[in-house]
């Protein structure tokens, strides 16, 4: 199942990265020195004829004041935006509206912040909820549904309205399992910050390399570099749960009273290493897109 949604998601990374490769920033051009001749060239000031200044006039006590009170409101506007600009690095993620190409969600990723506060438990909780259950997750998992029956991957599932039924539930279910798993519930009991730091810096391959790693390294609550046990254990255990609860069982027909070939049980060790590799591949792919999303978010804004 996790097959055609790591398909998916693959085909939709080479289309993102692809113009991503000719985005490398060109430094700005130098400007030639001046050679003795253009020095030369240059007009100098006239000094044939001395100048005298004027001695300063006396500050009006109006005016004094008036700038004083401009000055008191330039920092009150400042303040105003250090104050702002600590309550968004505060709120990185919590209220983030992102969406990777406009439409999935992308709350759980932070731009241009070094330094963050931690989430609480809730916090994590509050923002893996708003990814899971938000209302393109469920044109997502319709859309992976179809075509998996269309495959008829697990056949166990049958066809059918009914098929198609158990197919869009299962995927609903590996996606819900999986987020909480490894975005609130390791992550809370680990101490361990599930958001996604864009880093923004360097050439593409470095960029790229630091996203892949992502998998296995993390921060945690207080900002230091971890094992990425969340991702690893948590993705482990949602495929564990996923493998042998819901998917076919051993023996399952898809119309009982009817005589068709046996069904092979998808409840094996093979199908949850195979759907836990799916799943930690399709996580990585996706810290790729999300390292340079940004960049593509912001060079279409300004091409509108």
């Amino acid at each position: 199942m996790k097959r055609t949604q790591l398909s998916i998601v693959l085909a939709i990374a080479c289309l993102l990265l692809s113009p991503i490769v000719s985005l490398s920033q060109t430094a700005p051009t130098p400007t030639p020195a001046q050679t003795p001749a253009d020095q030369a060239a240059q007009p100098t000031p006239s000094s044939s004829k001395p100048t005298t200044s004027a001695a300063p006039a006396a500050p009006s006590p109006s005016k004094d004041n008036q700038a004083s009170k401009d000055a008191g409101k330039d920092t009150d506007k400042d303040k105003a935006k250090d104050a702002n600009a600590a309550d968004s690095a505060a709120n990185s993620g919590s209220n983030s509206k992102d969406r990777l190409f406009f439409a999935l969600p992308n709350f759980l990723t932070v731009e241009n912040a070094a330094n963050v506060p931690p989430l609480t438990a809730g916090g994590k909780f509050k923002l893996v909820g708003r990814s899971a259950f938000d209302p393109v997750q469920f044109v997502w998992y319709a859309a992976l549904a179809g075509i998996s029956q269309a495959e008829n991957s697990e056949p166990g599932f049958g066809q059918g309205a009914e098929g198609y039924g158990k197919r869009y539930g299962a995927y609903f279910a590996d996606g819900t399992i999986e987020n909480f798993f490894v975005g609130a519930i390791f992550p809370s009991m680990l101490h361990a910050d599930p958001r996604f730091f864009q880093s923004g810096q360097g050439t593409f391959m470095h960029r790229a390399g630091y996203a892949i790693t992502r998998a296995v390294v993390t921060r945690d609550d207080s900002g230091r570099n971890v094992f990425n046990a969340s991702e690893i254990f948590g993705s482990a255990v949602a495929s564990a749960i996923s493998t042998y609860s819901y998917h076919p069982h051993p023996g399952y027909h898809p119309v009982e009273g009817m005589v068709v070939p046996y069904v092979a049980s998808d409840r094996t060790m093979k199908n949850t290493a195979s759907v836990w590799g799916s799943q930690v591949g399709y996580d990585t792919i996706t810290f790729v897109i999300k390292e340079f999303w940004p960049d593509v978010r912001r060079k279409m804004k300004k091409q509108k």
